[in-house]
């Protein structure tokens, strides 16, 4: 079973996004609240526990859940095997994968530390197709 680890959020682009219980997204906007939001095709963005999981292996063990700047983080999917079109649905809220990665524009912290950074590869990128609010915990279903 898939499920969402943590929901994050943060006010300003360029940092590490903080956790909170729950979040509402609104369709064609994103999570309200957060600075990526807004009208285009990143309007939410997701990565796998299991990712970070891995840099912590690799010695960045203090990373946790919010610091690759995603706002929802999962368990249980293979987030960047997914095709863009994929749909997820948690509760009330359908969103579908617009995006597999991203070109860095510098070197993060994380990729100064370790010397690699996951969410160019790994992190996914997705718009708010009908919106509601998300809890930690809700169950993910994957919509090919």
């Amino acid at each position: 079973m898939a499920t969402i680890v943590s929901l994050n959020v943060s006010t300003s682009k360029g940092e590490a996004k903080s956790p909170v219980t729950s979040v509402t997204l609104r369709p064609d906007h994103g999570v309200e609240g957060d600075a990526h939001a807004g009208a285009w095709h990143r309007q939410v963005s997701l990565l796998a526990v299991e990712s970070i999981e891995s840099m912590r292996a690799k010695g960045a063990t203090e990373l946790v859940p919010g610091d690759f700047a995603e706002n929802i983080t999962t368990r249980g999917i293979d987030l960047a095997a997914l095709p863009v079109g994929t749909r997820l649905i948690a509760g009330e809220v359908e969103l579908e994968i617009t995006q597999i990665g991203k070109k860095c524009h510098a070197k993060c912290n994380i990729f100064t530390k370790v010397g690699d950074c996951i969410m160019p590869r790994e992190g996914v990128f997705a718009k708010v197709i009908r919106g509601g609010t998300l809890h930690c915990d809700a169950e993910i279903v994957v919509k090919g």
